[in-house]
């Protein structure tokens, strides 16, 4: 049995190398990191592409699952990278919905353009709001860095009121989010809960543990207490139990899981009548993705050992 602060310390490492730049910079299609680990990796991330990714969407959605789709990228300061990202969002909207698929679009807004300016991201994340919209396409802004939070609410503070299908992340850990959460409430649009993946000192947030497990549960009450939809995008089997025990209209409140993070866990949720959403990436960059799958429970680094060794061992929508 691996301990809990071995547990903790491995978490954080692979945090770190998650943000290194030196890292990420010499990740690539070519690099031997890519090809050894591809494979592993593919239990969670669905495709490198939006042909690949359709008929597996389709799959995930006929057993009765909800979709969020992110298409993966990273902070970036280049206008046409930026570009390029949402240039993938905008085209990939009618193709969804040409398959009879309406997924929530999910995205940071350090991908559209928070790195260049509140401006950019405010006009980029209009543009694919507005286009989803068109196609009754959910869209769901992700949340990043504690620096980042102010700026990312104050865009999202301006894209609530224009649009009906918006709604935004927000990070259980945060000692903030107590006091950001009135005004969130107030727009009325949907809250994505998530405890929170990055590594933020003390006075910033709590760290994993039963404080910030109540903390997320008291967030959660105060959602469904204002009649706000919410998702309750978490891989805690601990806390899982927990939140599905708690008074809520069905209506309002859904379970959200990483695809092929405890794909069971879910099943058996969906199986008791639990709305519940899968959330699937795609695109050529999962280093970032693939690592913080394995800080959020880094028992998983024994599964990709195995994966690597034995490729077959994943079978795609085998355990949903």
């Amino acid at each position: 049995m691996v301990s809990q602060e071995t547990s903790t310390l491995a978490a954080a490492a692979l945090k770190k190398l998650a943000m290194n730049k030196a890292c990420r910079e010499a990740f690539s299609e070519d690099a031997l990191f890519f090809k050894l680990f591809e494979p592993a990796a593919q239990r969670y991330f669905l495709a490198a592409n939006r042909e690949a990714l359709l008929p597996k969407l389709q799959l995930l959605n006929g057993k009765g699952y909800a979709l969020s789709v992110e298409y993966v990228g990273e902070e970036n300061a280049d206008p046409a990278v930026v570009q390029r990202f949402v240039d993938e969002y905008l085209a990939s909207i009618q193709p969804f919905a040409e398959a009879g698929l309406k997924p929530q679009l999910s995205f940071d807004l350090s991908a559209v353009g928070l790195a260049v300016s509140q401006e950019m991201a405010y006009k980029n994340a209009s543009t694919i709001i507005a286009a989803a919209a068109e196609h009754d396409l959910p869209v769901m802004i992700s949340m990043e860095h504690a620096s980042a939070v102010d700026s990312i609410l104050e865009v999202y503070g301006e894209l609530a009121p224009a649009h009906a299908n918006v709604g935004v992340t927000l990070q259980a850990y945060l000692h903030r989010t107590l006091d950001d959460l009135p005004k969130v409430l107030g727009y009325g649009r949907k809250i994505r809960l998530v405890k929170g993946v990055y590594n933020e000192p003390l006075e910033v947030a709590l760290p994993r543990g039963d404080a910030l497990d109540e903390r997320y549960l008291h967030l959660l009450r105060r959602v469904l207490d204002a009649g706000v939809p919410v998702s309750c995008a978490t891989q805690d089997p601990a806390l899982i139990p927990r939140i599905l025990a708690e008074p809520r209209h069905a209506a309002n409140l859904e379970l959200e899981m990483l695809h092929g993070v405890q794909p069971a866990v879910l099943r058996r949720a969906r199986e008791t009548g639990v709305p519940c959403r899968i959330y699937a990436v795609y695109g050529g960059s999962w280093y970032l993705h693939f690592l913080h799958r394995l800080a959020e429970s880094p028992i998983e680094i024994l599964g990709a050992l195995a994966d690597f060794s034995d490729p077959s061992r994943v079978v795609f929508g085998a355990d949903y």
